[in-house]
């Protein structure tokens, strides 16, 4: 086994040191040729400097190629015997990336010259990382018959890889990586002749075409060491290959392929592997115990694969060699308990990096995780540890980045962690941290750079307990801490942090002043976030930003005048502080870069600046919950970013300017509690449109019918409390999306469309992910529960119907009850007639039903009484009549002013008895024996009926049919008659002698 590390270590080795190996051994040095007289050949000469004549060289970077012995010229190789160029090296070495200035000022372009033929002995030919600007790969290339090496990897290429390079049948190492400007499918036919290969290297060459057969003619290469085939659209990664040619592999890097399989057993049988990458593809099932058969591996790394839904395997633990293990954003479920006892076993244990992040992972950290010395890198978030973090932390003296974000951890974090003297980035955010953190903490994390504790919960439980005049031993570079204790008085051991770019104290309970020596730290800021603490004081516009810097010092208590900040910065939130006076007027001028600005919930007076318009670059404007005024500038035009208009709850006035029907990227327009007066200019290009409010206005004219024709995406469409008149236009029904419709409070009249049940918006059952994703977290108020509501965050989850306050006539639309998630209807105050349909019990979710004051008659209807969410219910001043229901949730509907003002309902809690005939609603049963009731009624009348009609022909059909009977009957009539006679008149006469002796008497 240790022969065989040892060999593959080698075979690695050779292959690092090849490139130098090949050039070295063949090029004729200055020095060399100083001491022996060999020159260059002039043939040699002379195709190299057509082959420079072809070049463009924009940095002068073959200024070296003159006089008469090309040997000496920059990246000329020469054998220093014969004289003959072996080695041509024209890599742009400057750069790595041709995105980058410097790549792109040295790069080489312009054609490849036919002259290269004639350098016969060449073996080393390198033109990668220049810019060819997408010319054919030549030809000619595969006629160098001596090439050991050819590396034209990123030098922007185009066409096909030319089949005859497959003539090179000395090549050693072939590098054509990402070697074109754009994508063109290539096959591998050319490829088995170089059968003495051993470095290969086709990443982002799009090898779609050999997607079915690339694993059989790989294996064709006996001599392969090292496997390059990352982003080439494969796709296929076979199960099987009956036998293994390429034994000495120990290099395989098959990345961003898209594989849809599971992990293939063959691979397990190259034991010789030393690293193996198969990240980003979409491999699936179980990781194999027979991953313990790769003890040569030093690097794997199965991240990014989604799919891969397995425990940790404990064999995984008997890779002693392995220097770095990548398993993130995977399923793999389970605890890591074994698979680190296992590795902690290990004479010397070599892992450095540890990449668990974005699993299912569980359980406790254990003790053993104190055992990887190494290790430098330790990523564990976003999974399910709980617990708290092992004290054997500490002996982790090279640990150098720390993620656990986004898991259950919990408890004290240990002092051991002042231990970790290597320790640059420390990400531990959004866990349940107790207990106090101190300088011991802190004490040997003299390279600390970065550190983030966040919690998204407001619950503070970590405190910073820390001296005033501590000093720490590090220059943290990026600070961010979130709802823990860091408070009253602001961080005094912030005073020697003189290296921040990002400062983030949030929700710190910090309730004092910002302290002079912080504004004079002469920071460059990108981010400087001291949001919902209880800061006071004024702001100074000192601090300095980088370009597109973010400053956020929303929900304060700051004081005094809106002062302009730094040129650079690009969102500015000021909302929820004690700034007053005006808007300056010039802020568009001398902080163009804007994109967000949120000054909402201030004092601030005065007019809207008319330099707001030189903001092209604005997307969100947020200044509601002001006292501004005046009309608002007629400047939208250059404002062609804009997303989210916010201005509501201020004193502006006037018409809405008719520029802002130009704002296609316009997705959230809220104006509401202004004096907004008029018609509404044509929004028709607000195609995306996803909140309109414009309530508490005074707005005039017809609800536009393009708002239902244009907007099409709206959530929320608001128009209450204006002066709109005319009907309610039916192409609102086609907002198919709409969540919130109200236009209550104006003068609308007709009749409710009978289209609104099309508003299928309010039949989905909740909104998605994808649908709340955009949504603005502003502000509404709507009109729920008997009271007027203020939602914000949880907006999107609001269903609401009002037209209540309108004149509105007719019948309530059975269609109505089709929209089963509502969870407010409110009609109240129009003059609607008819009865409540029977259907109304559809609304299953509706929990708040307002019908009052119309003139709806009939009575409850039955199936009301499966409104059991309905926490408000209004029927008062209609015509309504009957027993009030008692079941269900009319049992805590109890309050007489829900059904006050109807003359016909009786009953609980009215003060009004029913007669016994006065049928109550009852609750139809769930198991559907309502429907059977109904049914047997039916059939005992039409039994009564067959009865009588039977009854009836059976004794006067057979009195007609039969003579006797007949006669009989009759005589039995006369006789009855007789005797009834004479029994009244006898009755007659008795009363008559009474009352004569009465009279008498």
């Amino acid at each position: 086994m240790e022969h065989r590390h040892k060999s593959a270590s080698i075979s690695l080795l050779s292959l690092v040191l090849l490139s130098g190996i090949l050039y070295l051994e063949t090029v004729t040095l200055v020095f060399c040729n100083a001491d022996v007289n060999v020159r260059c050949m002039s043939t040699e000469m002379k195709a190299l400097l057509k082959l420079k004549d072809g070049l463009t060289d924009p940095s002068d970077r073959l200024s070296s190629w003159v006089g008469e012995d090309c040997c000496k010229w920059r990246g000329v190789g020469c054998n220093n015997t014969t004289g003959r160029v072996e080695s041509l090296n024209l890599r742009n070495s400057y750069s790595d990336d041709l995105n980058s200035d410097g790549g792109t000022l040295h790069a080489l372009g312009g054609e490849i010259n036919p002259s290269l033929l004639d350098l016969k002995d060449i073996v080393y030919l390198d033109l990668s990382m220049n810019n060819f600007g997408g010319i054919k790969l030549p030809s000619f290339i595969g006629s160098l018959e001596k090439l050991k090496y050819l590396n034209i990897s990123r030098a922007s290429f185009g066409g096909v890889i030319p089949p005859n390079l497959g003539n090179l049948s000395r090549l050693l190492y072939l590098d054509l990586s990402y070697y074109l400007v754009e994508a063109i499918e290539n096959d591998l036919r050319w490829l088995p002749s170089l059968s003495s290969l051993k470095y290969l290297d086709l990443g982002g060459v799009d090898l779609t075409k050999a997607a079915g057969y690339w694993l059989p003619t790989v294996n064709m290469l006996p001599s392969l060491v090292e496997l390059h085939l990352s982003t080439c659209g494969l796709s296929i990664l076979p199960l099987t290959l009956p036998y293994i040619n390429f034994t000495s592999l120990s290099v395989l890097d098959l990345s961003i392929n898209g594989f849809n399989s599971t992990i293939p057993p063959w691979l397990f049988n190259l034991t010789e592997l030393v690293h193996l990458d198969l990240k980003s593809n979409s491999l699936r099932g179980m990781l194999p115990e027979t991953f313990g058969r790769l003890t040569s591996l030093k690097t794997l790394d199965l991240s990014e694969n989604s799919n891969i839904d397995s425990q940790l395997p404990r064999n995984l633990g008997l890779l002693c060699n392995l220097q770095t293990l990548k398993l993130s954003v995977n399923k793999i479920s389970g605890e890591i308990t074994e698979f680190l006892d296992s590795l902690s076993g290990c004479a010397k244990i070599t892992l450095e990096t540890l990449d668990l992040g974005y699993n299912n992972l569980s359980g406790n950290l254990p003790n053993s995780l104190g055992y990887l010395k190494s290790l430098r890198y330790l990523k564990l978030w976003y999974n399910s540890f709980h617990g708290r973090i092992p004290e054997s932390i500490g002996n982790l003296t090279s640990l150098e980045d720390f993620y656990l974000t986004k898991n259950q951890m919990s408890g004290a974090i240990p002092e051991s962690f002042g231990q970790l003297s290597s320790l640059v980035a420390l990400e531990i955010s959004d866990n349940k941290w107790e207990g106090v953190v101190t300088e011991a903490h802190f004490i040997k994390l003299r390279n600390l750079e970065e550190m983030s504790i966040r919690k998204d919960s407001s619950n503070i439980s970590l405190i910073f307990n820390i001296s005033s005049d501590w000093i720490p031993p590090f220059k943290l570079r990026y600070l961010s801490i979130s709802s823990c204790q860091l408070g009253p008085k602001f961080p005094t051991w912030l005073r020697n942090q003189t290296e921040l770019f990002t400062v983030g104290l949030i929700n710190s309970r910090i309730s004092d002043t910002i302290p002079d020596w912080f504004w004079q730290l002469n920071l460059l800021l990108d981010d400087l976030d001291f949001s919902n603490n209880q800061l006071s004081g004024r702001v100074p516009n000192s601090l300095r930003f980088s370009l597109r810097g973010i400053a956020d010092l929303s929900s304060n208590h700051f004081e005094g005048p809106l002062l302009l900040w730094s040129s650079n910065i690009s969102g500015l939130y000021l909302n929820d502080n004690l700034f007053s006076g005006p808007i300056p007027h010039n802020i568009g001028e001398v902080m163009p870069l804007l994109e967000d600005l949120d000054i909402s919930r201030n004092f601030l007076t005065g007019r809207i600046p008319l330099s707001i318009g030189n903001l092209s670059r604005l997307t969100t404007l947020v200044i509601s919950n002001n006292h501004l005024s005046g009309e608002v500038p007629n400047f939208w035009k250059s404002l062609s970013e804009v997303y989210i208009v916010d201005m509501s709850n201020n004193s502006l006035s006037g018409a809405m300017p008719i520029s802002m029907g130009f704002l296609s990227t316009l997705r959230f327009l809220i104006l509401s509690n202004n004096k907004f007066s008029g018609k509404l200019p044509l929004l028709k290009n607000c195609t995306g449109m996803k909140s309109l409010d414009l309530g508490e206005n005074k707005f005039s004219g017809d609800i536009p019918a393009w708002i239902g024709e244009s907007m099409l995406s709206l959530w929320i469409l608001r128009l209450s409390s204006n002066l709109f008149t005319g009907n309610i236009p039916s192409q609102l029904c086609g907002l198919s999306n709409l969540h919130i419709l109200d236009l209550s409070n104006n003068d609308l009249v007709g009749h409710i469309p009978l289209c609104v049940g099309n508003l299928s918006g309010l039949k989905i059952s909740e909104a998605t992910d994808t649908d709340t994703a955009f949504l603005y977290q502003g502000e509404l108020e709507v009109v729920s529960k008997g009271r007027v509501l203020q939602y914000d965050t949880i907006l999107y989850l609001v269903n609401s119907l009002d037209l209540s306050n309108n004149n509105l006539s007719g019948e309530l639309p059975v269609e109505l009850t089709s929209l089963i998630m509502l969870g407010t209807l409110n009609l109240s105050m129009n003059h609607l007639t008819g009865i409540i349909p029977e259907k109304i019990g559809n609304l299953k979710s509706i929990e708040t039903l307002d019908l009052s004051m119309n003139k709806l008659s009939g009575s409850i209807p039955q199936s009301m009484v499966s409104l059991t969410f309905v926490t408000h219910l209004n029927l008062s001043h209609n015509n309504l009549s009957g027993r009030i229901p008692t079941s269900n949730q009319f049992n805590s509907l109890i309050d007489p002013s829900i059904y006050q003002g109807n003359a016909g309902l009786c009953g609980s809690p009215l003060p009004t008895p029913c007669r016994d005939n006065e049928e109550t609603p009852q609750a139809p049963r769930e198991d559907g024996e309502g429907d059977d009731g109904k049914s047997e009624k039916v059939w005992l009348m039409i039994s009564i009926a067959i009865g009588f009609i039977l009854g009836f022909w059976v004794v006067f059909g057979s009195l007609v049919i039969n003579k006797t009977w007949r006669y009989a009957y009759f005589r039995f009539l006369d006789r009855m008659k007789y005797a009834v006679l004479d029994f009244v008149s006898a009755i007659g006469k008795c009363l008559c002698k009474r009352s004569g002796i009465d009279e008498f008497s």
